[in-house]
C-alpha cells in the first residue's frame, strides 16, 4: 500500500506544471540571469596594463635608472609572486606621442627631464595610475639627490637599491581548496538554497490534500482506510525525490552549462541539496498544517516567509549574511536558507568539515521538527461531516 501511495503521488507531483514551473524553471532562469549579471563583475576586476609611450629625447637615453624603472613596470612579477603588469610602453618620439594620444592609442606620455612631465588627454582611472607611479618614482629620485647631498658616500652604502625596493608587509595565503575566492558565487549559493525551500509548495499541497475541508480528493481520502501518516509519508517522501531531482538538474545547469566552480567536494555538495529539499518540504507541509486559512493565504505567508529568509540570507546583498552574523547571530542559526547557503560556503572556503556538518546536523533538526509538528497538527484534526 505504501508504494502504491507513493509512485501516485510521485506521478500527481511530476504532472503539476505550475509546481514545476516554479521550482525548476523559475531557478533555471534566475540563474541564467545571475550569470550574465554577475560575469561583468568578475571581468571588471581584472586589471589591463596601461598603455602609455615614453618620449626618446637624450635625456631618457642616458639615464638608465630610468629605463629599469620602466623596464621593471612593463613585466610581469616572477612566477609566485603578486606583481603585475602595469605598463604596456612605446619609446616614441615628441611628434608620434602626439598623434597617439589624439588617436586615443595611449592614455598619456611621459617626458624625463627635471622635472619628470606627465601628459594625458583625459582624467580617469587610467590615468591617476599613471600619475601615482610616476609621482612615486619623482619623490623617490630627490629623496635619494637629497641623502646624496648631505652624506656623498651613501651611495657606496647601497642606498641606491635599498631605497628602490618595496617591502610588503602582508602576504596572500590559500584558504580552503581554493586559491583566489569568487565573492558572486554566494549568490548561486543562496539560489540553490531558496530552490531547495520552493520545494515547500510541494510540502504545502502535500497537506492540503489530506484536509478533508479544502479539496474533494482529500474528503475522498480522510474517508478512505489509510492511516494519515502513511499517507502523509509517502507522499513527502515522493515530492523530496522530485526537489531533489530538480536541484540536481540545477547543479548540473549551474557547474557544466554556466561553468560556476563549486569546489570538488561533489558528494557534500549533493548531501547538502538533499538536506535542503528534505527541510523546505518539511516546512512547506507545517505551513500548510499550522493555518486553518485558504490554501492561497499559506501559499502567499510561504513566499514571504521564503523570500524574507533568501534576503536574510544574502541573496538581494550579499553583505546582509554578515549583516546578521554579527548583530543578530541567532537568525543564522533558526533560518534553513542561512543554513544552506553556509553549508556550501563552509564547502568552498574552508579545509575542515565541522561547520559543515554543524549546517546539515541543525537542517536535518529543523526536518525532524517540522515533520512532527505536521503530523501532530494533522492527527488532531477531526470533521463534523465529509
Amino acid at each position: 500500500m505504501f508504494l502504491n501511495i507513493f509512485i501516485n503521488r510521485l506521478k500527481c507531483t511530476v504532472r503539476d506544471k505550475e509546481l514545476v514551473f516554479w521550482t525548476l524553471i523559475f531557478p533555471l532562469v534566475l540563474a541564467t540571469f545571475f550569470n550574465l549579471a554577475f560575469s561583468g563583475i568578475s571581468k571588471a576586476e581584472v586589471f589591463n596594463a596601461v598603455d602609455i609611450a615614453v618620449i626618446d629625447n637624450e635625456q631618457y637615453q642616458r639615464n638608465n635608472d630610468f629605463k629599469n624603472f620602466i623596464e621593471q613596470h612593463s613585466k610581469d612579477g616572477p612566477a609566485g609572486e603578486n606583481d603585475v603588469k602595469l605598463f604596456n610602453v612605446k619609446v616614441v618620439s615628441q611628434k608620434e606621442a602626439d598623434k597617439m594620444l589624439d588617436n586615443n592609442d595611449i592614455v598619456g606620455y611621459v617626458t624625463y627631464g627635471e622635472p619628470l612631465r606627465l601628459t594625458v588627454k583625459d582624467s580617469g582611472f587610467d590615468q591617476t595610475i599613471v600619475k601615482e607611479i610616476f609621482d612615486q618614482y619623482s619623490q623617490t629620485v630627490s629623496s635619494v639627490v637629497s641623502i646624496v647631498r648631505q652624506n656623498p658616500s651613501a651611495l657606496q652604502n647601497g642606498l641606491a637599491e635599498d631605497i628602490g625596493k618595496s617591502q610588503e608587509f602582508t602576504r596572500e595565503v590559500q584558504i580552503g581548496t581554493k586559491g583566489k575566492p569568487d565573492t558572486t558565487v554566494n549568490y548561486f549559493y543562496t539560489l540553490i538554497a531558496m530552490s531547495c525551500f520552493y520545494g515547500a509548495f510541494f510540502g504545502l499541497k502535500e497537506v492540503t490534500d489530506i484536509q478533508a475541508n479544502l479539496t474533494k480528493r482529500a474528503a475522498r481520502l480522510n474517508v478512505a482506510p489509510i492511516h494519515k501518516l502513511k499517507a502523509l509519508s509517502a507522499g513527502l517522501l515522493a515530492d523530496i525525490m522530485v526537489s531533489f531531482a530538480e536541484i540536481l538538474l540545477l547543479l548540473c545547469y549551474l557547474i557544466f552549462g554556466l561553468k560556476i566552480d563549486f569546489g570538488n567536494q561533489t558528494g557534500f555538495i549533493i548531501l547538502t541539496s538533499f538536506a535542503g529539499c528534505a527541510a523546505g518540504i518539511s516546512f512547506g507541509a507545517l505551513i500548510g498544517s499550522a493555518n486553518k486559512k485558504g490554501e492561497g493565504v499559506k501559499v502567499a505567508i510561504l513566499i514571504v516567509s521564503t523570500m524574507s529568509a533568501s534576503f536574510l540570507a544574502g541573496m538581494m546583498f550579499d553583505k546582509m549574511k554578515y549583516i546578521v552574523q554579527q548583530n543578530v547571530p541567532v537568525l543564522s542559526y533558526i533560518n534553513p536558507i542561512a543554513l544552506i547557503t553556509d553549508a556550501f560556503y563552509s564547502l568552498y572556503y574552508y579545509d575542515t568539515h565541522t561547520r559543515f556538518f554543524v549546517n546539515i546536523g541543525l537542517l536535518g533538526g529543523f526536518t525532524v521538527l517540522f515533520c512532527l509538528a505536521t503530523y501532530l497538527r494533522i492527527r488532531r484534526q477531526k470533521y463534523d461531516s465529509i
